[in-house]
């Protein structure tokens, strides 16, 4: 049986394709099959600018700054740690893993800075984003930082994207 998740995507700013919309799906599923998630999962999408960014994560995180990505995970998982069907909604029988608010904006200047596509950019700043839902953290220089790295890797290997 195939696995489907719902991925809706809401965009406040003009200029993101159907083609950027279809790899932003294409990346959130490879990212949760990369991750063994199995279950049915939900994953909200929400496309800005800096401007919009910059509000999201000073209301939400209280740090006054633009940033490229942001996510809000529904769920406390561990890396590695996969979501049951206990977390799936009743009514839609799907996981809520949670939601990303996205740069577009963002995902242009570091596309041109890292001299890399933008498609290369967006799947990595959605994968960064899933990783992010599923528990993975960056918060050391350490080991931590180092597994989602590996992960990352892994995800935009198998999407075609690597470094």
């Amino acid at each position: 049986m195939r696995t489907t998740h719902d991925i809706p995507i809401e965009t406040e700013v003009e200029g993101v394709s159907d083609r950027a919309k279809a790899l932003i799906r294409r990346t959130v599923r490879t990212a949760l099959e990369c991750e063994g998630v199995t279950l049915p999962c939900e994953v909200d999408v929400f496309i800005t600018d800096d401007d919009g960014i910059h509000r999201i994560n000073r209301e939400q995180r209280d740090v006054d700054a633009p940033t490229d990505v942001l996510s809000f995970p529904a769920l406390e998982l561990r890396p590695g740690e996969k979501p049951t069907e206990d977390d799936a909604d009743p009514g839609t029988r799907l996981v809520p893993l949670g939601d990303m608010a996205l740069s577009y904006e963002r995902v242009s200047a570091q596309a041109k800075e890292y001299g890399h596509s933008k498609s290369r950019e967006l799947a990595y700043l959605v994968t960064h984003s899933v990783l992010h839902l599923l528990g993975y953290d960056h918060l050391d220089e350490g080991p931590q930082k180092a597994l989602m790295r590996e992960h990352e890797e892994i995800i935009m290997e198998k999407l075609e994207l690597p470094r």
